[in-house]
């Protein structure tokens, strides 16, 4: 039984190192993990300061699981699209990083959009700032936008 409690308590130790372990040394992935909430969105062209921006909240899993959404507020008025439907912007499903392209796909499961976004891969190029925030755009060469987040 002493045994036993002695094994117990080394492994809570290690826990205990694991968890106190600065994020510096953890890997880009697990810096995603957790809830975002939007700091902004930027288009080139746009005048940030000028146009309403929307709420939002993005939020990774540690077992590989995602969803974002993003309310608009009425005065903005954007036009549907692939991602938008009515002012809102909601999907789910998983992602994968690829830490070398400093990339995450979505894979879309669920999408406000439905068979516009529904099973399509997403690639993102995410980058960590300094002040720590977490700017993604979109790695296709069409779409011209990035959006910032902050932790909760």
């Amino acid at each position: 039984m002493r045994a036993f409690q002695w094994m117990l308590m080394g492994a809570l130790l290690s826990v205990a190192a694991v968890q106190a372990q600065p994020r510096s040394v953890t890997s880009r992935k697990s810096a995603l993990i957790g809830a975002w909430h939007l700091v902004r969105i930027d288009v080139p062209g746009a005048d940030v300061t000028a146009s309403p921006q929307p709420k939002g909240m993005l939020v990774y899993t540690s077992d590989g699981h995602m969803s974002v959404q993003l309310m608009y507020p009425r005065s903005a008025e954007p036009a549907d699209n692939e991602y938008v439907l009515g002012g809102y912007e909601a999907s789910f499903g998983s992602y994968f990083v690829d830490e070398a392209k400093h990339m995450v796909t979505h894979h879309v499961e669920g999408s406000i959009t439905r068979d516009l976004l529904l099973g399509k891969d997403l690639p993102r190029i995410y980058q960590m700032t300094a002040d720590c925030h977490l700017i993604i755009r979109s790695a296709d060469p069409r779409e011209h936008w990035s959006v910032t987040w902050e932790h909760f």
